[in-house]
């Protein structure tokens, strides 16, 4: 994969810098864009564009700023669970494979596969928020700005599209849709893989009693089933599907035990934007509060009748301690034929 350091000027609303940027030092994903749909898409109205952006700047009612530092403090917060759904999209002597991730965020996908070594996969960073995008391009990361339901690439040009991290974002109404744009510009033999969370699970339950009490932005939307993501699947016309259920858990790392459940509460408190705990805690306390939230809440039955719960442990090849919050996504695999 490769990264060339991106000039801090690309603003995230300049469609036609990123393409300059992409046509100079991303060729290959410059050449799977569809310049007739990113010119409609840039003559569109501002009214039109425009839209709640719960990943713009904190002072324009976003939690952004506070995502974004969630990331670059615990980039391997989310590793494993990554790290499955790229092997998803992996063909064994496949060669190269150009991956959307068509809720990129600030990169955060495209870092982890870096860090795990996938040189197999050229990931784009595609969002509709411009904070993101800009933070993408600022760390040295391709990305486009671009919405998921109207997507900017030609069609049958890309080799695999993952719909992530933020999927139950998009209203019901307008899912479909979404996965008939990954459909389209997915060759033949092509992967679409769509991860979330289940409607009644812990994840679910923790984004309305938390997150949407006290993050800034709020929190309400509606989660999938599994017969929702086969059904989005199927319609949009792929040939084999399936739905299954991955581990995605939380991670942090500390000199003590004390410390990793700290950090794993901060990091929930960022990548949330808890700024309601914070004002009425302080910081410090507001993370020990998240992570005994979560430990609470993000337990599963496990095979033996057992409860999965979180667990804090010293690794040695780490020489540190390490706090991993279990969490359970749903996901939705589906080729191209």
């Amino acid at each position: 994969m490769s990264s060339g350091n991106a000039p801090r000027s690309i603003s995230g609303v300049n469609i036609h810098s990123q393409l300059e940027e992409l046509k100079r030092k991303h060729r290959g994903i410059y050449e799977c864009v569809d310049s007739d749909l990113v010119e409609g898409f840039i003559g569109q109205s501002s009214e039109e564009n425009r839209s709640r952006d719960d990943f713009g700047a904190e002072k324009e009612g976003g939690r952004g700023g506070s995502y974004i530092q969630a990331q670059s403090r615990n980039v391997q917060a989310r590793v494993d669970g990554i790290e499955r759904m790229l092997n998803l999209m992996r063909r064994d002597g496949g060669g190269l494979r150009r991956v959307v991730d068509l809720l990129g965020g600030d990169g955060l996908v495209r870092r982890v596969c870096s860090l795990l070594g996938f040189s197999d996969l050229e990931i784009i960073t595609c969002d509709a928020s411009p904070l993101m995008v800009e933070a993408a391009w600022a760390s040295g990361i391709p990305a486009l700005l671009q919405r998921a339901e109207r997507m900017l690439f030609r069609s049958e040009s890309v080799d695999a599209v993952l719909l992530a991290y933020g999927t139950h974002h998009i209203d019901p109404g307008a899912r479909l849709g979404v996965v008939e744009e990954a459909y389209r510009v997915l060759r033949s033999g092509g992967t679409f893989v769509l991860h979330d969370f289940l409607v009644g699970s812990p994840v679910d339950r923790w984004f309305s009693e938390i997150v949407d009490r006290y993050s800034l932005t709020g929190h309400k939307y509606a989660h999938f089933t599994r017969d929702e993501i086969r059904e989005y699947l199927i319609k949009a016309g792929f040939g084999s599907v399936e739905v299954l259920e991955i581990d995605d858990p939380y991670m942090a790392t500390g000199k003590d035990p004390k410390e990793a459940e700290l950090r794993v509460g901060e990091y929930l408190v960022d990548m949330y934007g808890l700024r309601k705990a914070q004002e009425n805690l302080g910081d410090a306390a507001a993370f020990r509060w998240a992570a005994t939230q979560a430990k609470e809440m993000f337990r599963y039955p496990a095979e033996d009748g057992a409860m999965l719960e979180s667990v804090t442990e010293y690794v040695e090849q780490m020489n540190a301690w390490r706090c991993t919050i279990p969490r359970r996504a749903i996901i939705g695999v589906a080729e191209k034929i």
